[in-house]
């Protein structure tokens, strides 16, 4: 697909999903990462309740920023909150599904799955330390495989992201310099490369320049056909970025480990774990203005546990285990209402 035909395919996506947000009572803004299977859950939504969702997919940086504004009814972020910041603005935080964070590239002649990456050769790319894709590094774990002597571009979030923060954190896991010199966040300073706005930012930004490597939540490389790279995993493998190794990074979880579920899922240990993996969260009000609104929320999230599985695992998102969703159900019981009884 051309550069212009992708972006007249999101701008009809997005008009789509803002006809359907015309109707909506539901808000929400906030990360991009699972703004595909939240926009099929809506659309589902919408048909069998009547029921609209206007979702603004404008990055966890800013969908953080509008729940606390009190603008939308739910705030959504793949970063995490930590306990103390929900208790301080009280919030009430839980996840929704987990999907994958690939690095994608746009190299004449390799086709998806083909490179072959180390968690050390991509932090070394991002801290322009490796500049070119002939680097001997690169070739020393791709044999057989031609690979062009030009500059790589790497490919970043401009925007405060929940995706960068995932991606910094697997960064900061596997290379010590990463992260003396750049740490994980929503946002860091990148020594080099051109950036993009949201997960939809990146990938065409990667479809449009030569020999550039980006990081997209799966589904957007899955939809837009883009070309990934395996990246080795921390017992040593090369898995396929699928629900599969998605599940395997999320088996062992302590899901209680941390307030919110604000755990994280990169660099699990097995086999066939994709090292990038993570669960994203929506933020609501223990206290809301509106609980029935709230409700609404709930509703909603409640039908994509118990109806949405097969829509996210079409998108390679991972549905949550039902033990986890038992987990949220009583945690949603801290949402209140006027009377002091839980609004759903």
């Amino acid at each position: 697909m051309k550069p212009f035909h992708f972006a007249l395919a999101i701008g009809l996506a997005t008009a789509q999903f803002g006809a359907v947000a015309q109707a909506a009572d539901i808000t929400g803004a906030g990360a991009t990462f699972p703004f595909p299977v939240y926009s099929k859950w809506a659309e589902a939504y919408r048909k069998e309740t009547g029921t609209g969702l206007n979702y603004q997919s404008i990055g966890s940086g800013g969908g953080i920023k509008q729940i606390q504004a009190k603008t939308v009814d739910f705030g959504a972020t793949d970063a995490p909150l930590k306990g103390p910041a929900l208790e301080k603005d009280g919030l009430v935080q839980f996840p929704t599904v987990m999907g994958g964070v690939v690095t994608v590239v746009n190299i004449a002649g390799v086709e998806p799955g083909k490179l072959k990456l180390t968690g050390e050769l991509i932090a070394d790319i991002y801290a322009n330390k490796i500049t070119k894709w002939s680097d001997a590094k690169i070739a020393a774990v791709n044999q057989g495989l031609k690979l062009p002597d030009s500059p790589i571009t790497p490919v970043y979030r401009s925007d405060a992201s929940g995706t960068t923060s995932i991606f910094t954190t697997y960064l900061s896991a596997v290379s010590e310099s990463w992260k003396k010199e750049f740490g994980a966040a929503t946002t860091v300073s990148w020594p080099a490369g051109q950036g993009g706005k949201g997960n939809e930012g990146v990938t065409a930004t990667v479809k449009q320049v030569p020999n550039s490597i980006g990081y997209v939540e799966s589904a957007y490389a899955k939809q837009n056909k883009l070309s990934y790279a395996l990246i080795q995993n921390k017992a040593g493998k090369f898995p396929a970025p699928d629900d599969k190794a998605f599940q395997a990074a999320a088996a062992s979880a302590d899901w209680k480990a941390a307030p919110g579920f604000g755990i994280s899922l990169v660099n699990q240990a097995g086999d066939e774990a994709w090292p990038i993996t993570a669960a994203t969260f929506i933020l609501v009000y223990k206290d809301p203005a509106d609980p029935a609104k709230s409700a609404d929320v709930l509703k909603f999230f409640d039908w994509a546990y118990k109806n949405g599985d097969k829509l996210a695992t079409d998108l390679d998102y991972v549905p949550l285990p039902d033990n986890v969703v038992s987990l949220v159900h009583t945690e949603w019981k801290e949402i209140k209402g006027k009377d002091g009884k839980p609004v759903f």
